[in-house]
């Protein structure tokens, strides 16, 4: 997947973009709070890193899980920053003693609030009656394996699992896979439409009313897409590809189980 914010950075640095602001010298404020200098410390970065990049926004740059380092958050991607605003690290941060990877962690969390700013009143949903967890997966009519998982949906809902569906037709807008979702959601009855055009069938009717596609086209990719279906847990953890639901099953007790 393209990491269009941070994947230029290092030829930013090449280039001579970045600023020669620093972050302040702390011995020479006795008498400043730790509080303060945090605070004085986090803005300078946050010039340094601005006047380089005027596309990431201020507010996306935090203090990153290690002393020293500031976090860079914008469009799905994570970086790093050192304390004087100068170097960029793009990559993961892995705390090798408690083996967690602290940005997976970060992009899981980033993951369930942007599924939560679009809401379950956007998604296609298949629940049991009493579900006992809710998987959002981006699907493609016309993708094999997506056809597949739909073909099984009574047994995802037997296990207690909700299937929630969120549109992405991997060949793009104005494709017919694209036109076949929006026809899907301007259906009178959406998950039978849903059924019918994963089965094969034409959906008829309107495909221009206010839908969600293009939105959850675009949400996909920045949420880390590589390949239809892409699951994503309650946790925010990522799959990309089918699970059967037996597998999936498991896989969400381990979390309950921590």
């Amino acid at each position: 997947m393209k990491r269009p914010v941070f994947s230029s950075l290092a030829a930013a640095l090449l280039l001579g973009l970045f600023g020669t602001g620093c972050a302040p010298e702390r011995d020479q404020a006795p008498a400043a709070t730790s509080a303060a200098l945090d605070d004085a410390g986090l803005e300078a970065v946050r010039d340094a890193v601005t006047a380089a990049l005027p596309q990431i926004a201020r507010d996306s740059i935090q203090p990153a899980a290690v002393p020293g380092l500031y976090e860079l958050s914008q469009d799905g991607n994570i970086g790093y920053v050192t304390g004087d605003g100068r170097y960029l690290i793009d990559g993961d941060l892995v705390d090798l003693q408690a083996r967690v990877n602290l940005t997976e962690n970060k992009r899981k969390q980033q993951r369930v609030r942007e599924l939560a700013a679009l809401g379950e009143e956007n998604m296609i949903v298949f629940a049991p009656e009493k579900t006992d967890y809710a998987v959002t997966v981006f699907t493609d009519i016309d993708c094999g394996y997506c056809r597949k998982l739909h073909r099984e949906i009574d047994d995802y809902n037997a296990r207690g699992i909700a299937i929630r569906y969120a549109f992405y037709p991997r060949s793009g807008p104005g494709t017919p896979s694209f036109r076949k979702a929006e026809a899907v959601w301007c259906a009178d009855d959406r998950r039978a439409a849903l059924t019918l055009a994963k089965q094969g069938e034409e959906v008829t009717g309107d495909a221009d009313c206010e839908n969600p596609v293009a939105r959850e086209y675009a949400l996909g990719a920045q949420l880390g897409l590589r390949g239809t279906p892409m699951m994503i847990l309650p946790d925010g953890e990522v799959i990309n590809g089918y699970v059967p639901a037996a597998a999936l099953a498991e896989r969400l007790r381990a979390l309950d189980r921590g």
